[in-house]
Formats: structure tokens, C-alpha cells, sequence
């Protein structure tokens, strides 16, 4: 049956907005939108499962498989420091570049969406104090939100409003270290294999130092993302057509899943994270199935909106709970519901955050599509 003309024209509209050129030195890789998207869904199922945990609170099995999916879906931030550490290295080694230039660029992705969120959560704590994160007193709250303004929660010990934001501190730490670190070992022009080792040993001297010290140890998936930049560029292909990326996913879910603690174990779980996903991208960027199967246009384009996703969707999400909270009974959960109901709530979240795509993050702070 032919699609109707109205149809037709909405996913045509979809289309124009949803489809992304990028500008750039490094080109824009399908799979790669297709694990945002991936990374996102990770990243609700956490706030999903925490939200809706009172309908399974009297099923043990329920609960339990909760606590997994919630543990899993943890894993979705790292999967975006890989990506971001692919992108922000591979630009600037592709090409020399003004640090100027280049940080504005950053701050012009960053902050758009973020100064409209933070502006939402503010007017929310006036509205509403008894969920608020405002210390008391005009002084502290106005340093307090100072500190969330220059993206100090996350690398510093402060809870952020936004409680999701805390990720965007390991972003600009990245942001501002990497050009360092490609000066400094003056990598640009060096030989792709010297650049490989510098990248494994700058990790494992990183590594070594927090299996002792401790510290902030998703650092290191950035790192497993600038080891992917320098491999895929030199065409390396893994056996397998997709089965290693395949298993690298998995094997990263596994690792998800690992009741470690301790900066040993914490590092040990990075370090086997950091590999999991390098498997997982090396062999997506490649011409695989899985390649094909991460482009699937409805996982790319909420790849293309997962950082206003991001920011928006843990908002979105409490309010729709807070509204099933008042017509759906706590005794109702069960195997039904909870297939049912995240699934629901999904799709609950994705309206306000494809308004603020459109409205603010496209406009403001993406490159315009190429023609």
C-alpha cells in the first residue's frame, strides 16, 4: 500500500530536521548516531528504573531485575565519553586549529541547551522549594549556581541541579586537556604508531595511578575513544563482520553488571569497559551488519537529539511518573506492567525533548546541514 501523501510529508519534515550533516574533518559515521541513540536509552533506563521502582517493590524477581537494568543502563555515559574522545582527538589531530575557534565551537555545542535547561530547573526550585537543591541564603545559592554555570559538578565534589550535568564536567575537563596533551607530545605530526603507544601508555600510567590513588576513572573512556580514532583511521578491521563489536557490547554489559568497589576494581572495570566499547565502535565504523543495524534511522535520529534527550528527559520523566503515580496503584505492578511501562514512558519523554532539539540545540548550536 502506498504511504499517504500526509505521511509522507511528516517523515520528509522529520527528515530535514533529523538528519545531520556534520561539518568537519571526520566524517559523519551512521553507526555512529546509532550509538547515541543506544547510549541515551542506556542513560533513561537508569532514571526509569529508579523512578517506577514502587510498583515493584513487592515483587523480589521484579525488583531485582530492575537493579540489573539500572546497573546496565549506567554504562550509557561511558559509551558517550568513547564517542566524544573519537570526535573531539580525531578533529584536532585531522586538523591545526586556533584554540580559540575550537573552544568557542565547544562551548557553543554545550551550552545553548544546557543555559535553557539550568533556567528551567532554577524557575522549578522557586516554584517549587521543597524539591529544590538551593542552599539557603542569597550568597551560597548564587555561588552554588555559579559553580553549576561553569561546570564544576562532577570533576569537584558538588552536586549538580541538573543531576545529569555532572558528565558534562568530564566533557570540558576533555575538551581543555586534549589539545594540551596533542601539543605537549607534539602528536599531530607524528606517525600514527607513535601516536597509538603514546595514547596506551599515557592510560596505563593513568591507570596504575588510580588502581592506587583513585580518582575520576571514566577518564579513561575517552582515552579508548582516541585509541578507536587512530585504529579506524588506519583501517584496521577486526575478524569476524561485526561479531567482535557485537561481543564487545555484550561484554561491556557484562562488565556492567560487576559488583566492583575499590580503586582497584573500579580501574580493572574501566580498563575491560574501555576495551568492551573500542570492539564495539572499531567494528560499527567498519561495513558490518552491525554497522547497518546501528543505522536504523529511528535509533539514528534519537542519536541526533540524545544530548537535549539527555538534559531533558529525566525532567519529563518524573513528571510523568508523578502523574501515573496518581491513577495507577502500586499494587498493579507486575510482569505486564513492567514490560508495558517503560516502553510508556519512553515515549512519554521524547516530545520535550525533540522541542528543545528543534528550538534551541539544532539552531543554536549544531553546524548546518551539509548540501
Amino acid at each position: 500500500m502506498a504511504e499517504s501523501p500526509d505521511r509522507l510529508t511528516t517523515m520528509q519534515w522529520l527528515a530535514q530536521r533529523l538528519e545531520l550533516g556534520r561539518s568537519g574533518s571526520t566524517p559523519n559515521l551512521l553507526a555512529m548516531e546509532g550509538l547515541r541513540g543506544l547510549a541515551v536509552f542506556l542513560v533513561f533506563l537508569v532514571h526509569c528504573m529508579t523512578l517506577t521502582s514502587p510498583w515493584w517493590a513487592g515483587h523480589a524477581g521484579l525488583s531485582a531485575l530492575a537493579s540489573e537494568l539500572h546497573a546496565l543502563g549506567n554504562v550509557g555515559v561511558d559509551l558517550f565519553f568513547v564517542l566524544s574522545g573519537f570526535l573531539i582527538y580525531g578533529a584536532l589531530i585531522a586538523k591545526a586549529q586556533p584554540f580559540g575557534r575550537y573552544f568557542s565551537r565547544r562551548v557553543r555545542r554545550i551550552y545553548p541547551v544546557f543555559l535553557v535547561m539550568l533556567t528551567i530547573y532554577l524557575a522549578l526550585s522557586l516554584l517549587f522549594p521543597a524539591e529544590s537543591k538551593l542552599p539557603a541564603g542569597a550568597g551560597a545559592a548564587a555561588l552554588y549556581v555559579l559553580q553549576n554555570l561553569l561546570l564544576l559538578p562532577g570533576m569537584l565534589p558538588i552536586a549538580p541541579i541538573i543531576s545529569v550535568a555532572w558528565s558534562l564536567s568530564y566533557e570540558f575537563f576533555f575538551y581543555l586537556v586534549v589539545p594540551v596533551l596533542i601539543a605537549a607530545f607534539g602528536l599531530r605530526g607524528r606517525t600514527p604508531a607513535f601516536r597509538i603507544w603514546t595514547l596506551i601508555v599515557f592510560g596505563l600510567c593513568g591507570a596504575v595511578y588510580l588502581a592506587v590513588q583513585g580518582g575520576h576513572v571514566r577518564l579513561l573512556m575517552f582515552l579508548a575513544g582516541m585509541l578507536v580514532y587512530e585504529l579506524h583511521h588506519e583501517r584496521v578491521r577486526l575478524p569476524g563482520a561485526g561479531a567482535l563489536g557485537a561481543l564487545g557490547l555484550c561484554l561491556g554489559l557484562g562488565i556492567a553488571l560487576l559488583p566492583l568497589s575499590g580503586p582497584l576494581s573500579q580501574t580493572l572495570k574501566y580498563l575491560g569497559l574501555g576495551l568492551a566499547f573500542a570492539l564495539l565502535c572499531l567494528d560499527a565504523f567498519a561495513p558490518t551488519w552491525l554497522s547497518r543495524a546501528l543505522s536504523w534511522t529511528p535509533l539514528r535520529w534519537l542519536g541526533n537529539i540524545s544530548y537535549s534527550y539527555y538534559l531533558m528527559h529525566g525532567l519529563t520523566l518524573k513528571f510523568a511518573v508523578l502523574v501515573l503515580g496518581k491513577v495507577l496503584p502500586l499494587s498493579a505492578g507486575g510482569v505486564g506492567l513492567f514490560l508495558a511501562l517503560p516502553c510508556l514512558l519512553f515515549v512519554a519523554t521524547l516530545p520535550a525533548s525533540l522541542i528543545l532539539f528543534l528550538a534551541v540545540e539544532r539552531p543554536f548550536s549544531l553546524a548546518p546541514k551539509a548540501t
